[in-house]
Parts: C-alpha cells; structure tokens; sequence
C-alpha cells in the first residue's frame, strides 16, 4: 500500500440518552476513535458548529490523541445531535437536521487516502456529498462503505451510486433486507451484490446472531458470540466491528482473523453504554490478545 492515510470520513454528533446522558458518537467518528486506541493514527475528516458541543468534540480528540487538522469549523451551523430511543432493547434515532457535518468543504481538505471510509448519512446534502466524492476521485487503494439507512435520511439511488467503485461493504442484516427483498439467504443476496457492482467483499452483520463476510472469491467466513455476553446498550455496536475490520484490511490479516476480532472486540463494547469506551486499557487488552502493539 502507499503511505497514505486512514482516511475516516463523515459525521460527529452526540447522542442523547433517555436518561439524560450525552455521550460523543456519530458512526464515523466512533470508528476513527477506536483505531486512534488501536494505534492507526487515522484522519477523521468532519465538520463541527462553533459551540459549546463542537470545543467539546475538539477537546474530547486531542485527549485522545487524535489529530484535528482535517477537522473543520463551521460559524453557523450546530455540531450535530441525534436523540437516541429505544424498543425491546433496539435503539432508533431522531437525526436533528442542517448539522455541521453537512457542509464539509471539500476546498480545505488535503490529505492522501489509502483507505477510505464514509457511510450514507454524511452525504445528505449537497457540500459534503462533493467532498467525499473529491476523495473518492482520488483513488485509494481500499474504498470501505458503511450503509447506515437512517430513516428518512437516504435513498436507494444514493446507496446504488455510493457502491459503485466500492471494494467492501458493510451493512446489517436488516439494511440489506431494504436493499433486496428477494426471499433468498443473506449468503445469495451478499454474491448478487458483490457482482452486481464489482466489490472485493461484502460484511453482514446479525447482532447476536454474529456476522459473516462473503468475498468476490467465493470466500464465505461467519462467526458467532459467545453466550455469555453482557449487553448494557448495542449503539455503536457495527461501528466496532467495522473499525476492526478496516484494522485487518489496512494490515493484511486473513480474513478469518479479521473477522474473528471484529466480533469479539463489537461484543465488548456493546457491554458499556454508548458507542465508544475511553479507557484505553480497554483497548490493549485486545491488542495483547492480538499480539498487535500500539
């Protein structure tokens, strides 16, 4: 691979709880949060409010040793909010509207991806749909796309032309239940998909079910939890399993191992409220099993 970056593209709110917590989330940002802890020094390219939240997102990643230069400030609009509520333990989302996060000026970002990831939401308006597609125009080696449908936040032409080019995909089982309704095993639908639109691999994940990953190879890798996982909340809980992922990608493990580790490191977080942890002990704890170094 080059020398370019992890390139972290999208969103960075904060989630509020029925409780009255608020904790720093948005699927992009968790994911450059975990590899910070696991030692890949990614750049999250995003966009926050000038406000009291946004000094807060600034803050909360120079604490955490993540860089800020690909992080923008916007005078006018709000870093973004996202309500968090739930049914039988599901959570669903209330997405506030025009948030920071929405107008990425693609004019101030200048950094080289070798990886690339970005998720739909991010590209619900115009700014920083061009900004990623500046990115994009750039050819990294991998291009890793994260579907989030976030109700009434996407369209089936939006997620078609953000597969195009794309080399993995990760989605839930759900998510690509909306994407093809054919009554076939989620194994068919994932081949369909992965040579519908080129793809390298293709990543289902089936919260407690587990997840597999299906390759343009004919590769086909699933993995279960174990029994006896403790489930405080399951925000954030794809977002895990997709930082690790994209660690195996960008460090050519086999794709067994990735996988394996993306399960099991997505099981431990959904053990804690929100979707991301800061105790980086935490972290080295799967780095040690992993015999990986920060």
């Amino acid at each position: 691979m080059n020398q370019g970056c992890l390139c972290i593209f999208g969103e960075v709110l904060f989630d509020h709880f029925p409780d009255g917590n608020r904790i720093l989330g948005g699927a992009p940002f968790n994911v450059a949060w975990h590899l910070q802890a696991f030692g890949q020094a990614p750049c999250f390219i995003s966009r926050i409010g000038a406000d009291a939240q946004g000094e807060a997102v600034t803050v909360a990643m120079e604490e955490w040793g993540m860089r800020t230069d690909a992080l923008q400030v916007d005078p006018v609009l709000p870093t973004g909010r996202v309500d968090v509520r739930f049914t039988d333990g599901e959570p669903s989302y209330v997405i506030a509207e025009h948030c920071a996060y929405d107008a990425i000026d693609a004019d101030v970002v200048n950094v080289d991806c070798r990886l690339l990831y970005h998720g739909s939401l991010s590209l619900r308006e115009m700014t920083s749909k061009q900004a990623v597609e500046m990115l994009r125009s750039g050819e990294p080696e991998i291009l890793f796309i994260d579907i989030n449908l976030r109700p009434p936040w996407w369209q089936l032409s939006q997620i078609e032309a953000m597969l195009e080019n794309a080399d993995w995909v990760k989605l839930n089982s759900d998510e690509l239940d909306k994407l093809d309704k054919s009554a076939k095993n989620s194994s068919k639908r994932g081949k369909e998909l992965i040579d519908r639109y080129g793809l390298k691999g293709l990543l289902v994940t089936h919260g407690s079910a587990g997840a597999e990953a299906i390759t343009a190879t004919g590769d086909h890798v699933s993995i279960k939890p174990g029994n006896d996982i403790e489930v405080v909340d399951t925000v954030g809980a794809g977002d895990a399993f997709a930082s690790v992922m994209i660690m195996g990608l960008a460090n050519d493990w086999p794709l067994e191992t990735a996988l394996s580790r993306a399960q099991a490191f997505a099981s431990g977080v959904v053990a804690n409220q929100g979707a991301t942890v800061n105790d980086m002990q935490f972290y080295r704890n799967y780095l040690q099993d992993w015999k990986q170094e920060v």
